[in-house]
């Protein structure tokens, strides 16, 4: 029983027509969930660029100031901001290229490479997703300490090379997306299992890795308690922790300042999601496993 496969023709008269389908409500309802979204990340630029007394007035004012710049020049001041950002940007980086590359590895291993244990690792690797991330941070920081990384990027790096979550997904779109007689053939005539995952896996994988990619850049971006512990050097510091550091100030807390750094670490994040989105959801859709 063949299946047939629809062309990228079909697809976009599919999603027009329901698009035509849609009804007002709906409309409307993602109107009000894209505002809802939105709003936060408005209202940050709102206090940033308004003076304290504007956005303690009841109602607050809604409308952009004019002293966002000069908040902005305090962030610089109080922090190695564009420094902060560029460690971020380069851990988010790396870590990112890592776990595709190795996840993609373990994951091609357990999906498609017949060894002893196999069945016994694959359950090992999911219990672990079982186990809260905090339970290894007492032990982590021990090792860190031992291996002299603290207050330095390697700590942040090294141990997110691979996740249990990362190996697992790799392995369910493998599993999924690449049938096994295709690796025959190219077993059969010859090729090497390094050649297998190169010339095939790779490039069947390559937008769901690019989705887990994106995820795990999103996770380092994010990461506030681990920089926290490890790094003590404003000029190694990730754009979280330089957050806090304007989040503690001895005289009390200035909104205005925070907003504005909150505002500058999370505007790269919209951008990318701007240049990408399309290529993200496409992605998720791609990967998505079918039982």
């Amino acid at each position: 029983m063949t299946t047939a496969v629809a062309s990228p023709i079909t697809k976009t008269k599919r999603i027009k027509k329901r698009r035509k389908g849609m009804s007002p409500f709906s409309y409307i309802t993602l109107g009000i969930v894209a505002f809802l979204s939105f709003f936060p990340f408005y209202w940050m630029f709102i206090v940033a660029s308004n003076s304290a007394e504007e956005i303690t007035k009841v109602p607050p004012s809604l409308k952009p100031g004019t002293n966002f710049m000069h908040e902005f020049h305090a962030v610089l001041e109080a922090v190695p901001f564009g420094r902060n950002l560029f460690n971020t940007v380069l851990v988010g980086v790396v870590v990112a290229l890592s776990q595709v590359f190795f996840s993609s590895l373990a994951g091609f291993a357990f999906a498609k490479l017949e060894f002893r244990g196999r069945k016994f690792l694959v359950l090992f690797v999911v219990g672990t997703m079982m186990l809260p991330s905090q339970l290894g941070i007492v032990p982590l920081f021990m090792l860190i300490n031992k291996f002299n990384w603290a207050d330095d990027l390697k700590a942040l790096i090294v141990p997110a090379l691979v996740t249990a979550f990362g190996v697992f997904w790799m392995r369910q779109v493998i599993d999924s997306q690449i049938p096994n007689e295709l690796l025959e053939a190219a077993s059969i005539d010859g090729a090497s299992v390094m050649r297998i995952y190169r010339s095939i896996i790779v490039p069947a994988i390559l937008p769901s890795a690019f989705v887990l990619g994106l995820f795990s850049f999103l996770a380092t971006w994010n990461d506030y308690l681990w920089p926290l512990l490890v790094l003590n050097d404003p000029n190694k510091y990730t754009v979280q922790v330089a957050i806090n550091q304007l989040n503690t100030q001895a005289y009390g807390i200035d909104y205005n300042i925070v907003m504005a750094g909150s505002f500058m670490a999370t505007a790269p994040l919209l951008l990318l999601f701007v240049f990408v989105g399309r290529r993200l959801v496409g992605g998720v859709m791609e990967g998505a496993v079918k039982g």
